[in-house]
This record gives C-alpha cells, sequence and structure tokens, in this order.
C-alpha cells in the first residue's frame, strides 16, 4: 500500500469484538497489520476489569490503601496479605486473557474467511505485565514480591493463547504504561529501585523476561504510554527520551525480533524538542516505529503538525492515537477513524 499503516492500541467503545472488526477493517482495513477485539465491556478502562483478581483471591484483603493516578482520575482500594498469609503463598491462576482471546479470535477468523477482515491483518491481543496492575491493586511494600509471581501467570497467558491461535495470525503487544514512565519521568524511587538508571534496568529486565516468552514466530508489539484516566497523562512527558531509551535496551537485549514499538505524542507537542530524541533510536530493520501523534480534538490539521515535526527526526513510521479508544464518547469514533485514514495517505 502507499502511505502509512494504521495502528490501533487496543480498546474500541463498541458493542463487541464482531462489531469492532467490521467497523474498523471498513474504515482502515488497508492500512492496517494488526486488529485488536476493542476489549469490549468489562475490558473497556484497561486493567480495571482485573481487580476480581486480587478481591477474589484468598490470599488478599483490603487495605487501607488507596491509589490514584492523578487528582482528577478514580481512587482504587489496594489489597495486602490476609494475616497469616506470606508470599509464598500467593498463587495467580486464571488471568482470563486467553479465554477471551480464544473467543474473539473465533470471531476474527470468521470474518476474515467472508473477506470482511483483509488478508493481511493479524488478530492482536494485548498484555499488561505486573507493574502495572499491581501499582493499582497492590499495597506498596508488597509489589517488588508480588511482581514475579503475577508474571508467572502471565507467562501462562502466553503460553494458552499460542497454543489456541495460529501463530502466522497473531501478534501479542505488551502494554508499558505510566507504572515505568511516570517514574521514569519523575525519578521517582520506589519498591522496585531508587536512580532513573536502575528503573530503565529493572523495567527492561522484567519485560524482556516476558517477551522472551512468546513465541518468535508471533508478531511481538511494545506500546508505551503516560495514562489515559479522563483523557489525561499521569505525569506529562519532557520529551521522548525516557522511551527511546528503553526501547533501545528492548532491541539490543531481545534475542526475537520486534514487529513494533508505539510512542505517544501529547496534543501540544509539535515542537522539535518533543522529538528530538528519536536521532538516537537504534531500531533494527525489521522493527515498524509508531507514533501517537493523532488526537480527534484537533483533527486532521493538528495531527498534521506533529507528523511534520515528527518528520524533522524519522521518515518510516505507523501512525496511531496516544493511547486506546476507550475513554472516549462512542459517537467520535467515525470521525477518529476517519482522520486516521486521511493522514495514513499522507507521504
Amino acid at each position: 500500500m502507499s502511505g502509512r499503516h494504521v495502528y490501533l492500541v487496543g480498546s474500541v467503545p463498541m458493542t463487541d469484538a464482531r462489531e469492532v472488526f467490521e467497523t474498523v477493517s471498513a474504515a482502515l482495513g488497508s492500512s492496517l497489520l494488526t486488529l485488536p477485539d476493542g476489549e469490549t465491556g468489562e475490558r473497556l478502562d484497561w486493567i480495571t476489569w482485573l481487580e476480581p483478581v486480587f478481591a477474589n483471591n484468598p490470599a488478599f484483603e483490603p487495605s487501607p490503601e488507596t491509589f490514584q493516578l492523578h487528582g482528577l482520575a478514580a481512587k482504587h482500594r489496594r489489597y495486602r496479605l490476609k494475616p497469616g498469609v506470606s508470599i509464598k503463598d500467593v498463587k495467580f491462576d486464571n488471568l482470563f486473557y486467553a479465554d477471551v482471546a480464544k473467543r474473539s479470535y473465533a470471531t476474527f477468523a470468521a470474518l476474515k474467511r467472508q473477506g470482511k477482515i483483509p488478508a493481511q491483518v493479524k488478530f492482536q491481543v494485548d498484555l499488561v505485565p505486573a507493574h502495572s496492575v499491581i501499582w493499582l491493586f497492590v499495597q506498596e511494600d508488597l509489589q517488588r514480591a508480588i511482581d514475579p509471581i503475577y508474571n508467572d501467570a502471565v507467562l501462562r497467558e502466553i503460553d494458552k493463547i499460542a497454543a489456541a491461535i495460529p501463530h502466522d495470525e497473531l501478534a501479542i503487544q505488551f502494554d508499558i504504561a505510566s507504572a515505568v514512565f511516570a517514574r521514569l519521568e519523575r525519578s521517582q524511587p520506589g519498591p522496585y529501585c531508587n536512580t532513573k538508571e536502575e528503573m530503565q534496568e529493572t523495567f527492561s529486565s522484567i519485560v524482556i523476561r516476558l517477551a522472551e516468552h512468546v513465541p518468535a514466530d508471533i508478531d511481538l508489539l511494545f506500546h508505551f504510554c503516560y495514562g489515559d484516566a479522563g483523557h489525561r497523562h499521569v505525569v506529562e512527558p519532557t520529551h521522548m527520551g525516557d522511551m527511546v531509551d528503553y526501547a533501545n535496551r528492548l532491541v539490543v537485549r531481545l534475542k526475537r525480533p520486534i514487529a513494533q514499538i508505539h510512542m505517544p505524542v501529547p496534543r501540544d507537542r509539535i515542537d522539535s524538542a518533543y522529538f528530538e530524541p528519536l536521532r538516537r533510536l537504534k531500531l533494527n530493520p525489521r522493527t515498524g516505529l509508531c507514533l501517537g501523534l493523532v488526537h480527534y480534538t484537533d483533527g486532521v490539521e493538528g495531527t498534521k503538525k506533529r507528523l511534520a515535526a515528527a518528520k524533522q527526526f524519522v521518515e518510516n513510521f505507523a501512525i496511531a492515537t496516544e493511547c486506546g479508544f476507550g475513554r472516549r464518547d462512542p459517537a467520535t469514533i467515525p470521525e477518529l477513524l476517519r482522520i486516521h485514514a486521511e493522514i495514513a495517505t499522507l507521504d
């Protein structure tokens, strides 16, 4: 195709996976390489649907501690271990990603056979590493110890997904969100580490462990994010430097290929300073870059300005929004898809 590929990060506020697949394919089909099921229903608000993993877990009980992404976001009650329970007693069984993926893929495959999804499009499954989930749901002093236990369950979900869905039809995305990038932006000491360099090393090592578990013949995707609660970032990025440094670590250390890395672009950043760190991005030829520079609120014209600013430093990249569509009014989706389609035609 001519123009740029279009990427959907995850959530789409529609009735179900079938509506997402049909609507998005009709609007963007020739521009797409992968397509998520829209994380519809209870999954629409990213990871909040995972609270039962802790609320119904016999090892946990509600704690007095709450967590809030930013001052206007909802507060979430964190969980602690019940009296008499130790870390070695903690187990996570089904995280439900594979169960949902199998159901959605059945719909995807049927629509593809009918010609309603283009042949080149792969089914995209989005997974979230432990550090984001437990940042929301686990008392802070337990987070570092719980992290590998929860991620063991993520590894089992990868195994179930890989066993159920043909590898040449599948892409797996890891969401690397504000639990990483807000901490990096703030140089914020915490339960994982104390300095920015330690954070880069620790969080990249955690994700590399998960990513290496994805079979090499399944496309591997990364979505970087600064948050989208109430359409606000947890913290505003100074520039793309932290994301570039993190991406370079993944590229150097992963033994398997990366298909794409997605990085957000805030609405008001049309300045060269934001994009300048892309000069030192070291992707290999098999890894695509995607920039989340599409914003509904300033449409095609605003997106063109961000596109032009990015092109000072990189030429070849796909386009996307900063995050999923899930917190958006469903009535805005047709126009948002139209904006993507128009921008995709531009050089």
